[in-house]
C-alpha cells in the first residue's frame, strides 16, 4: 500500500543544512525592496510573494522528512554561528525543527503566502505598496526566527522583530492620526510584556547559566519552586503582551487601523499565536509552577469571556473579528494552562483558527473593497446576493468558529473545553459559556452583513472582489472547513515528543458519547437562536441604538480598560511627573540659584573690602588690632 511514509525516502534527503533559507528568504526580500527603492515599484510585490512560497514549500519538504522518521529522531538543530562568546557563556545562533516548530512554519508560511498573494489585489492601487510587501515580508522572517529559534535569547530576536514589524505595518497609513496612534500603542504595550521575557531570560542565566531550551528544561527540576513559578508567572506576561491578553489586551482593537491584510497576519498567523508558542514550547517550566500554570489557565479564561463580551457589541466588522482573536487566543490559553494534556489541543486550535480567522479577516476586507472601505456592519446588509463567493467563504469560516459538527472548530475547541472540565471544572463551565456567547455575535455578524434588507450608503454598488482575492478565500474556506477532520487525533500522536498527550478520542466523527458534547452542541444552538430572534427577525437600524444595557455600553468601550489605564497609569504618571518637575523648579531650582546669590553676595563684600585705598587697609588694621587687644586683655581678666 502506497503512503506517505513510504514516499519520504524519494522526496527528502534528511538534510537539514539549508534551514537557514527559511528565515534568509523573506528577509532578504524585505531588505531588497526596502534597499532598491522606487526602482522596485514595478516588480518587488511579486518577488515578496515569491518568498514565503519559497519557504513555504522548504518547510513542506522539512516536515515530510521529520514525518518518515521515528518519533525519537524527530528533533533536528541546525548552528548557524557562534553569536556571543563571552566568560562561561556561549551564544549560537541555531535553528531547532522539531514537530512544534515545524507546525508554526508550515502556518506562518502556508497562510502568510495566500495572504500576500490577496494583498496582490487588495494593495494594487496603493502608492507604497512594495513598502508594504517589504514590511509584510520583514514580519514572515521575525516570526520564523521567533519559532524556529533554540533558546531564549534568539527566540527574543524574533520576538522583537515581531514587535517592530507589527509598528511598521499597523501605522502604514501613518498619515491618519489614528493610526500612527494604534501603532504606538501596540509597540508601548508590547514593550511591557517584553520586560517579562526579559527579566525570565536573565533569571534563566543567573539560575542555569544558559538560555537553550534543553539546559532550561533539564535544570528547572532542580531549582527552588519559587524561582520556578516566578520564571512562568514572567513568561506569561510575556505572553499576555503579544497574544493580547488580559491585562495587556488593549492594543488589539487599535491594530485593526492597518490594512486589512495586516490584520489578517496579525490576528490569524503570526504575532498573537506567539505568547501560545512560548507557553506551550516552556511546558517543562510550568510542569514544576502549578501556580503560574493555574493562572496562565485563568488568564485564557477571562480573556476568552472579555474577547467575547466585546464582540458582542461593536459595529466595526474587523473589531468584532479583533474581539473573537482575543477570545480564540483565550481558549489556546486556557489549554495551554491545563498541562500536557492540553497542549495539543492549544496547538490544534491555534491551526485550525489560523485557517477560519485568516479567511474571516480577508472576506472582511472583500467586503470593505465592494463597499468603498465602509467597516460598519449596519451600512450592509443583502451582500450575500452580489458577493456570493465571500458569502460561502466567509460561512465556512463562521461554522468552524462557533463550532458545527464536522467543521474544523468543533474538533479543536470542543477538545479544549472537555480538558478543561476534566481538570478545572469552573473554567470548564465558564468556557462552555463562551462557546454560545460566540455563536450568538458570529451569527449577528453574519446577518447583520449579508441578510436582511439592503442598508448600502448613498453610491455604493457592491461587487466581488477579483479573483486574486477571492482565490485564497476558497482555499482558507477548505481548511476551515476540512482541517479539523484530518487533524484530529494525529495532532496529540505527532506533538508527543514534546511532552504532549495525544487525545483519547481520535475519530474524525464527533464524539457524542461524551455528554459534553452535546452540551457544546445546544449551547451553540441557543446563541445562534438568540442571534436571530435579536437581528434575524426585525430590520437593523441604520444607526447603532443609544437605548441599550449597561452591558452593551461597556463592551463598546472596550470595558473602559483603555479609561482605566489612562486615569490610572498614564495620569498617576503624568502627575507625578508634573510633581517632579514642579519640586525641581520650585525647589532644586531655587536651592541652585539661592547658592548662587550667596556666592554673589560673598563675592561683593569680598571686593568692598579689596577697593585699592590705603586708608581703609590702615583702617582695617587698625581695627584688627584693636580687636586682638581687646581679645588678649579679656583672657587675662578671665
Amino acid at each position: 500500500m502506497l503512503t506517505l511514509e513510504t514516499l519520504v525516502p524519494t522526496v527528502a534527503s534528511g538534510s537539514f543544512v539549508w534551514a537557514w533559507l527559511l528565515i534568509a528568504l523573506p528577509l532578504g526580500s524585505a531588505a531588497l525592496l526596502l534597499v532598491a527603492g522606487k526602482a522596485a515599484n514595478a516588480w518587488g510585490h511579486w518577488l515578496a510573494v515569491l518568498a514565503p512560497l519559497a519557504s513555504f514549500a522548504l518547510a513542506l519538504v522539512y516536515f515530510i522528512d521529520l514525518l518518515g522518521r521515528p518519533t525519537a529522531e524527530r528533533s533536528v538543530r541546525d548552528q548557524v554561528y557562534s553569536w556571543i562568546t563571552t566568560g562561561g557563556w556561549d551564544f549560537s545562533l541555531a535553528l531547532q525543527l522539531d514537530p512544534l516548530s515545524l507546525l508554526f512554519l508550515l502556518l506562518v508560511t502556508g497562510v502568510g503566502s495566500l495572504i500576500h498573494i490577496y494583498s496582490l489585489g487588495y494593495m494594487a492601487h496603493d502608492p507604497n505598496r512594495r513598502r508594504f510587501f517589504a514590511y509584510l515580508n520583514l514580519f514572515i522572517a521575525a516570526m520564523l526566527i521567533l519559532v524556529l529559534a533554540d533558546d531564549y535569547l534568539v527566540l527574543f530576536v524574533g520576538w522583537e522583530g515581531v514587535g517592530l514589524a507589527s509598528y511598521l505595518l499597523i501605522s502604514f497609513w501613518q498619515e491618519r492620526p489614528s493610526a500612527a496612534a494604534a501603532g504606538k500603542k501596540a509597540f508601548i504595550v508590547n514593550r511591557v510584556g517584553d520586560l517579562g521575557l526579559l527579566l525570565a531570560i536573565f533569571t534563566c542565566l543567573a539560575m542555569f547559566g544558559s538560555t537553550k531550551f534543553t539546559v532550561v528544561n533539564a535544570g528547572v527540576g532542580q531549582v527552588s519552586s519559587g524561582w520556578a513559578a516566578f520564571l512562568g508567572f514572567m513568561l506569561l506576561l510575556a505572553a499576555c503582551g503579544k497574544s493580547a491578553q488580559v491585562p495587556l489586551q488593549t492594543w488589539l482593537l487599535d491594530a485593526m487601523e492597518g490594512p486589512t491584510p495586516v490584520s489578517a497576519l496579525i490576528h490569524a498567523a503570526t504575532m498573537v499565536t506567539a505568547g501560545v508558542y512560548l507557553v506551550v514550547r516552556s511546558g517543562a517550566v510550568y510542569a514544576q509552577a502549578p501556580s503560574a500554570q493555574l493562572a496562565v489557565a485563568i488568564v485564557g479564561t477571562v480573556t476568552l469571556l472579555v474577547g467575547a463580551w466585546i464582540g458582542c457589541a461593536k459595529d466595526d466588522i474587523k473589531k468584532v473579528l479583533a474581539g473573537s482573536t482575543m477570545s480564540q487566543i483565550g481558549y489556546m490559553m486556557l489549554a495551554a494552562g491545563i498541562g500536557p494534556a492540553g497542549y495539543a489541543f492549544a496547538i490544534f486550535h491555534l491551526l485550525t483558527h489560523g485557517f477560519f480567522k485568516a479567511n474571516m479577516f480577508l472576506g472582511a476586507g472583500s467586503i470593505m473593497h465592494a463597499t468603498d472601505g465602509d467597516v460598519d456592519m449596519r451600512h450592509y446588509g443583502g451582500l450575500a446576493k452580489v458577493m456570493r463567493i465571500t458569502f460561502v467563504t466567509f460561512a465556512a469560516g463562521y461554522l468552524a468558529i462557533i463550532g458545527l459538527p464536522f467543521f474544523s472548530g468543533a474538533y479543536s475547541k470542543d477538545h479544549i473545553i472537555e480538558a478543561a472540565w476534566e481538570q478545572q471544572p469552573v473554567l470548564g463551565a465558564l468556557a462552555l459559556l463562551g462557546a454560545g456567547v460566540t455563536a450568538f455575535y458570529m451569527t449577528r455578524l453574519m446577518l447583520m452583513t449579508f441578510f436582511g434588507h439592503k442598508r448600502w450608503r448613498e453610491g455604493v454598488k457592491p461587487h466581488e472582489s477579483p479573483a486574486v482575492m477571492w482565490g485564497p478565500l476558497v482555499l482558507l474556506a477548505l481548511g476551515s472547513a476540512g482541517l479539523g477532520m484530518v487533524l484530529n487525533g494525529w495532532i496529540g500522536r505527532w506533538l508527543e515528543p514534546i511532552g504532549a498527550e495525544a487525545p483519547a478520542h481520535a475519530s474524525w466523527l464527533p464524539d457524542f458519547s461524551n455528554w459534553l458534547s452535546f452540551a457544546v452542541l445546544g449551547v451553540v444552538a441557543v446563541g445562534v437562536v438568540i442571534a436571530w430572534l435579536v437581528f434575524g427577525r426585525r430590520p437593523v437600524p441604520d444607526q447603532p441604538p443609544q437605548q441599550v444595557s449597561p452591558l452593551t455600553t461597556i463592551g463598546r468601550h472596550d470595558l473602559y480598560v483603555d479609561q482605566a489605564y489612562v486615569s490610572g497609569i498614564a495620569g498617576g504618571t503624568y502627575a507625578l511627573g508634573n510633581g517632579l518637575a514642579r519640586f525641581d523648579d520650585r525647589g532644586l531650582d531655587k536651592a541652585v540659584d539661592g547658592l548662587g546669590l550667596g556666592a554673589q553676595g560673598a563675592g561683593w563684600l569680598a571686593r568692598r573690602w579689596q577697593n585699592g585705598y590705603v586708608r581703609s587697609y590702615g583702617l582695617t588694621m587698625l581695627i584688627g588690632l584693636l580687636a586682638v587687644g581687646v581679645v588678649l586683655i579679656l583672657t587675662q581678666l578671665v
